[in-house]
């Protein structure tokens, strides 16, 4: 009994000067959250635009300004919708967590640096399953098919989602980060990243071919993504993630090229090739409530 007390008991001084030592982060996170990941996704969509207008991959084949400017209405609508319905973003709800001391990783005494190394590789593979998921559950994939009817791939394809998909995503990363219990940190890195990388990976951008296949070891590059978009069915259930390239390795789901070459392949999904259904706003909220899943 008195071997658990002093157990339980450094526990709590270890606990408590972790808490003490980090506190400075853990505020400074809660304090400029919103500006810290706001700063970084406007500083890669400028690079990520001008990029698309130097380098381009691909010709579109829907003008961009058309596509831009429903595409962000999207996005716009969507972000409203979620200050809505959800006050407290992904930072705030790891704050719950840490306070109620809820989640795996708060009954754990990792390092500090480890603990956020680990829950943004945990986040991002949670982040793999969920797109895994959206794609093999029919009626999720009638939500999900918006992202993916879109005629071309460029970065506003990143941010082009249903708004009910946005409710249930937000939904699953909330139950996710109560489940794990990560730092505020973590939870940050990980929002920055995962916004920030939609942007890279949608972009319609030519990578040097060697630069290419050096990241794509690791990371999710426009050419392994753009693969996921193609409308051959087996390509579009491959290359799910987002972040890392390790998922789609170690699960199975990794295809290394288009099999009609970048250039050639097409964007899309077979039944959906109307412009006027599939790249205005209008069209796109009423599409999950139309045709088979």
């Amino acid at each position: 009994m008195k071997a658990c007390c002093l157990k339980l008991s450094m526990s709590l001084v270890i606990l408590e000067d972790g808490v003490m030592e980090f506190s400075v982060i853990e505020n400074l996170v809660l304090e400029r959250e919103a500006i810290l990941r706001l700063g970084c996704f406007a500083a890669v969509f400028v690079v990520m635009c001008l990029w698309e207008i130097a380098a381009p991959r691909r010709p579109l084949s829907v003008s961009k300004l058309q596509r831009w400017t429903h595409n962000i209405g999207l996005l716009i609508l969507n972000s409203l919708v979620l200050r809505l319905l959800f006050p407290a973003a992904a930072v705030g709800v790891a704050y719950t967590a840490a306070v109620g001391g809820w989640g795996i990783f708060n009954q754990l005494a990792l390092p500090y640096w480890l603990e956020v190394v680990v829950a943004v590789l945990v986040l991002d593979l949670a982040i793999y399953l969920q797109h895994l998921m959206m794609h093999r559950v029919p009626l999720l994939w009638r939500l999900h098919r918006v992202h993916h009817a879109d005629l071309d791939i460029d970065m506003t394809t990143g941010s082009r989602f249903h708004t009910l998909e946005i409710v249930v995503s937000m939904l699953i990363k909330w139950g996710v980060i109560i489940l794990l219990g990560p730092s505020l940190l973590a939870v940050l890195v990980f929002e920055t990243l995962l916004s920030g990388m939609a942007v890279f990976n949608h972009a319609n951008v030519s990578l040097p071919l060697k630069l290419d296949r050096l990241l794509r070891l690791l990371l999710i590059t426009p050419d392994v993504h753009r693969v996921h978009h193609s409308i051959l069915r087996r390509e579009t259930n491959s290359n799910y993630g987002f972040n890392l390239s390790i998922w789609d390795r170690a699960f199975g789901t990794y295809i290394d090229q288009p099999e009609k070459g970048h250039s050639a392949m097409t964007i899309g999904i077979p039944e959906f090739r109307d412009p006027e259904q599939v790249d205005r706003l209008p069209g796109m909220l009423k599409l999950p409530f139309v045709g088979k899943s």
